[in-house]
């Protein structure tokens, strides 16, 4: 006989395959024990940067029900946007696959308040919230717990069927559910490949990541001025970087998305190198409308193209 928890869990995951997403795991919501000193060392390392914000609500991160009043359960989504195709001109400053098309917090914040609503519908009267990488949810530690992956030693979340180009994302609900198993073990092995390629050497350890290093933290959190001493090493990256993610040997799991949101734009791709050192603010509102990459601004996205051209 199902529990009324496992039916419920059953109908969730199969309205999330509905929608569109990859997989969907359910843990129960607690303290994330294991989390609390990695975090703390991690913040005091100051290997966040100027990502402030990763300090606050410290609280609620390790713990779900102080963000989510009543919370029970967590389901956790992830959605694929792996592509094979490229930008035209290969010499061209590169962006980060996962910008190449609509800006996916809208894309998934879009089903997930379909998903909420199918709750409702079907279940009853469910509280909770939605959550798209925008506030202070350990994303890859409640994947890892409702069995969607184990993370890599580029701290990335990999999963042994799709690899790594996926987004993650969140309901926290007040319902009891069935919870999935967590990830059981790391299947990196002795591969030190994403460690050996990271241009700006920010993966210090296994498991362990310098964002204030990170090519995607460079190009898109930071503000200020990209410091110096990463001159020639950006790898031609003026928005995000794929490389950790590229030379992972689990990516040659990943295949193509059906997302229609994440469908490169065609001049997005086709812009050339001398394109995009010319670019207007009024060319950058065009292409880029929409899109991820808005998230620097004119002036940033000019800022990480004109520090690649520096000698």
């Amino acid at each position: 006989m199902f529990s009324q928890a496992s039916k419920y869990s059953q109908m969730i995951k199969q309205e999330a395959m509905r929608l569109g997403f990859m997989s969907c795991g359910i843990a129960k919501a607690e303290f994330l024990e294991e989390e609390a000193p990695r975090l703390e060392s991690w913040l005091k390392a100051n290997h966040h940067g100027e990502m402030g914000y990763m300090e606050n609500h410290f609280d609620k991160r390790l713990d779900p029900r102080i963000l989510v009043e009543g919370a029970k359960s967590i389901v956790s989504l992830t959605l694929n946007y792996y592509t094979e195709e490229k930008q035209t001109d290969i010499n061209a400053p590169k962006i980060s696959k996962y910008a190449y098309g609509i800006d996916y917090h809208s894309v998934i914040k879009d089903k997930l308040q379909e998903l909420m609503a199918f709750i409702r519908d079907n279940i009853g009267e469910v509280g909770g919230r939605c959550f798209v990488d925008s506030a202070p949810v350990m994303d890859k530690a409640w994947a890892q717990k409702a069995g969607l992956g184990w993370r890599g030693k580029n701290s990335n979340l990999i999963s042994k069927q799709a690899g790594s180009f996926f987004f993650l994302a969140e309901l926290i609900i007040d319902l009891d559910l069935e919870y999935d198993n967590p990830f059981p073990t790391d299947h990196c092995g002795s591969c030190t490949r994403c460690i050996d390629a990271c241009p700006t050497d920010a993966i210090i350890a296994p498991y362990t990541v310098d964002g204030s290093r990170c090519i995607s933290y460079l190009t898109i959190e930071l503000k200020n001025e990209i410091p110096t001493e990463f001159k020639g090493k950006m790898d031609n990256w003026m928005f995000g970087c794929d490389v950790c993610q590229d030379v992972c040997p689990w990516n040659r799991f990943s295949t193509v998305h059906q997302e229609e949101n994440f469908t490169p734009k065609e001049d997005l791709l086709s812009l050339s190198k001398s394109e995009l050192i010319d670019m207007t603010d009024e060319v950058f509102k065009r292409v880029f409308k929409n899109s991820p990459v808005k998230r620097t601004k004119y002036s940033g996205l000019k800022r990480n193209i004109d520090f690649l051209q520096q000698p």
